[in-house]
């Protein structure tokens, strides 16, 4: 097999397959079988803020109910039942590394840093090689400006960058009013990779029912388009790693991504889909496509294709259908 070395968050990795975030990594069994599988690092399924202030608050009202002369127990219990979560997850941290050769990923959902700095710290303790912050909240405020969101971002950054060595990424979404301006800011601000892009949970209806239901929760195979034309764009002045995510389903959309200039990408609906084994498919395939195309490590055609390398750079950033309908007539 030829070299399939690379980097993610700037960690040395044997090969470009991360298990991305999700249930898959949320056992001590999932995350042996992965490994085993051939993953090259696991980021393990996310500690959701939300979550867990929730629970919080739903153990706190029954445990103190509304009368008001409880509220001075409000702090301990709110404290107590958040660092149960958390040390259920640390815990599992330690467990991962003790069993597997392979990096392990913290993941942690968030909206603020407000408690997840000090978190942020203990997962450097139990041992994980790297963090990766998931951070979105919905811009649906009609008053809130755009500064005022991507403000979040680096607050979280540059206040977890304080207190942490190990690498940090970031998981961004697509929806923000100046993207490539964000994804540039945010690889030269101290993060050590962005992954892009995040897969939410989508709203759809029930019309024989009228009830609101969730919509599809795995991606497609033909979903990673928007990734692709971002690292394509993006990847020669990024300042750190990009990671794609969303839509890699076989060897194909990998290789398009590193030609994009990724240096990894995670993978998580093809491994829902096709079990585990999908992990080793798609590297053997990757092998003899590199062995066809004449190549020995991944480094000798990573960015190959990206924009910055493009004798036609334009087709990047056209998003109309002009060539394509323009011989079709109604």
């Amino acid at each position: 097999m030829r070299n399939l070395e690379t980097t993610y968050l700037g960690l040395p990795i044997k090969n470009p397959i991360v298990v991305g975030s999700s249930g898959l990594a949320s056992t001590i069994g999932g995350i042996k079988k992965l490994a085993k599988a051939g993953a090259a690092a696991i980021v393990l399924k996310s500690v959701f803020e939300e979550e867990i202030k929730a629970e919080a608050e739903q153990t706190i009202g029954q445990q103190l109910g509304m009368d008001e002369n409880n509220l001075e127990f409000y702090d301990y219990y709110d404290y107590q039942v958040k660092n149960e979560v958390l040390e259920s997850y640390v815990s599992l941290i330690r467990e991962a590394k003790e069993s597997v050769d392979i990096p392990i990923i913290a993941s942690i959902n968030c909206t603020s840093y407000s408690e997840w700095v000090s978190f942020a710290h203990k997962i450097e303790e139990a041992g994980a090689d790297a963090i990766e912050l998931n951070i979105f909240k919905l811009p649906f405020g009609i008053k809130e400006e755009a500064g005022e969101i991507e403000k979040v971002y680096f607050d979280i950054v540059r206040k977890v960058k304080e207190r942490l060595s190990i690498p940090v990424g970031i998981k961004l979404a697509p929806y923000f009013t100046n993207l490539g301006n964000v994804i540039h800011r945010l690889s030269h601000s101290g993060v050590n990779g962005l992954i892009l892009f995040n897969r939410f949970t989508s709203v759809d209806y029930d019309i024989e029912n009228d009830q609101v239901i969730t919509g599809k929760v795995y991606s497609n195979a033909d979903d990673y388009v928007n990734s692709l034309r971002w690292i394509s764009i993006a990847s020669s002045q990024a300042g750190s790693d990009l990671v794609a995510s969303t839509g890699i389903h076989d060897y194909r959309a990998m290789v398009k991504m590193l030609m994009a200039g990724a240096s990894s990408v995670e993978v998580v609906s093809a491994i829902y889909k096709e079990g585990p084994e999908v992990i080793g498919a798609m590297l053997k395939e990757l092998d003899a496509w590199m062995e066809r195309r004449g190549v020995n490590s991944i480094n000798e055609f990573k960015g190959r294709l990206s924009q910055s390398t493009s004798a036609n750079p334009e087709v990047f950033e056209r998003v109309q259908f002009m060539r394509y309908f323009s011989g079709h007539k109604q």
